[in-house]
C-alpha cells in the first residue's frame, strides 16, 4: 500500500481519521486486533492504512539494527540512548517484512511523510541508521508491517462496534510502556477497560 498516493487521494469533504486512534473492542473477533491499539497514518474514500503501536515484536532494536548490518555486534552497546529505547512493534498482519519508523516532526528525509502535526512516518534505512548515530529524531517507534483496510471496510467495521475511535495522543504513540498503552488510549474516551462489554462467559 502506498501511503504518499492515498494521502494524496483524499476527499477533503469527508470525515478522515488520520492522525486517530482505533481501539479494539472486547468483541473484535480477529485475534490479530486483540487488545489492540492503531494509529491511522491513511484514511480516505479508497481505504486505511496505520499500525499497530502496542503488540511487541520478539526483538529488540539493537538486535533490528544488527540483523540489516547498520551495526556490528560490538557497537550494540554504544547505541546512544534514545536509540535502545526504541520499541519494535508488530504493526500490523500486511507485509511483516517491511519496516517503518514513525517519528516526531524533528527530523526529515527525502522517503519522510508528514501525517499529523507532530508526527511523521519514514520508511527507509537513512532513518535507522541516523538513530544509531545519535542523530535521529526525539522519540520514535518501529513498526513492522502494517494494517490496511479497503474501501468502505473500516467505516463497516467501526459501525459493527469493532473499534473506537479518538485523536490520537502523541505520548502515548512514543511511550516504551507497550502494554499500558490499550488502557490509556481507552482513558482518553474515559473508558476502564474493566467496564467494557465483553461476550456472554466471558470475564
Amino acid at each position: 500500500m502506498d501511503l504518499k498516493n492515498m494521502r494524496s487521494q483524499s476527499d477533503d469533504d469527508a470525515p478522515s481519521l488520520e492522525g486517530h486512534f482505533l481501539i479494539a473492542m472486547p468483541g473484535m473477533h480477529d485475534e490479530r486486533f486483540a487488545r489492540s491499539v492503531v494509529y491511522v497514518c491513511a484514511h480516505s474514500p479508497n481505504g486505511a492504512m496505520g499500525f499497530i503501536i502496542n503488540k511487541a515484536q520478539p526483538l529488540s532494536f539493537a538486535t533490528l539494527l544488527k540483523q540489516l548490518e547498520i551495526v556490528e555486534d560490538t557497537d550494540e552497546i554504544r547505541l546512544p540512548q534514545k536509540g535502545r529505547e526504541v520499541s519494535v512493534c508488530n504493526g500490523g498482519p500486511v507485509e511483516q517484512g517491511r519496516g517503518f519508523v514513525l517519528h516526531s516532526d524533528d527530523y526529515d528525509s527525502d522517503s519522510t511523510v508528514e501525517v499529523d502535526d507532530g508526527i511523521s512516518l519514514t520508511p527507509t534505512l537513512d532513518i535507522l541508521k541516523a538513530i544509531s548515530r545519535g542523530e535521529g529524531p526525539s522519540s520514535a517507534i518501529m513498526v513492522l508491517g502494517y494494517a490496511g483496510w479497503s474501501a468502505g471496510q473500516l467505516e463497516s467495521e467501526i459501525a459493527a462496534n469493532g473499534w473506537l475511535t479518538c485523536a490520537a495522543d502523541l505520548e502515548i504513540v512514543f511511550a516504551n510502556e507497550l502494554d499500558a498503552k490499550y488502557s490509556r488510549a481507552l482513558a482518553i474516551l474515559g473508558v476502564d477497560p474493566a467496564f467494557l462489554a465483553t461476550d456472554a462467559g466471558h470475564a
